[in-house]
């Protein structure tokens, strides 16, 4: 039998409260409410103005060989594709590997330029996974977001290890992360504070994401 090396990786920015996106989502305002013009500028601040500070975990979540994402972190387009968008993040998007992306209507793959190929997947979170393993093999797969769709993968105990970049800011209200998730085992593998955000990476142990017996 052939053992697996790559991790399945959560990486998501989340405020003090746990949120990463706030409330009236709109094609206008991507991340609603959140303090700020609708763009993540604050909760994301640490990643696009001050990328030397935090160099390394930049550098950590573009590793991955294969991304995983929800519909809305794709986009605002709802229901069957009647346009024909390619994400937030232009012709040459930053991932340069293959990304699956998870919705109920099927598309045809799209390529982009500097090697990002976005897959649609329809047939739920399990079948995305796989086709992620089988484009990374023995690389890692980084589950991009957002909290809806990494809160499934949690729930059914799909995820090796969880990266948080936690920001010195609260929501009060929006998409959190944890929302619906069984109790956790979580093992702390490292952790540092910078100027703007501290990142904790948590080691998901056994028995995870599974509803406890009544």
């Amino acid at each position: 039998m052939t053992t697996r090396t790559g991790k399945v990786i959560v990486n998501q920015t989340v405020s003090a409260d746990g949120y990463s996106a706030g409330l009236n989502q709109t094609e206008e305002r991507p991340f609603g409410d959140d303090g700020g013009d609708g763009w993540g500028g604050r909760l994301h601040a640490w990643m696009f103005d001050a990328g030397d500070e935090n160099r390394a975990e930049v550098d950590q979540i573009n590793a991955a060989s294969a991304v995983i994402m929800g519909r809305n972190m794709f986009g605002p387009v709802r229901g069957e594709w009647d346009r024909q968008w390619n994400g937030w993040w232009g012709d040459n998007p930053p991932f340069h590997t293959p990304v699956f992306v998870l919705t109920h209507h099927a598309r045809e793959p799209q390529p982009m330029e500097g090697g990002t190929t976005y897959h649609f997947v329809t047939d739920g979170i399990e079948s995305a996974l796989a086709q992620a393993r089988a484009a990374a093999g023995d690389g890692d797969i980084s589950i991009h977001g957002g909290a809806t769709t990494i809160n499934q993968y949690l729930a059914a105990g799909l995820v090796d290890e969880l990266r948080l970049h936690i920001v010195p800011l609260t929501l009060g209200a929006g998409v959190r992360l944890f929302e619906g998730v069984p109790p956790l085992k979580l093992e702390q593998v490292t952790s540092r504070a910078a100027t703007s955000v501290v990142h904790v990476t948590y080691r998901v142990l056994p028995g995870s994401g599974v509803t406890p017996s009544q």
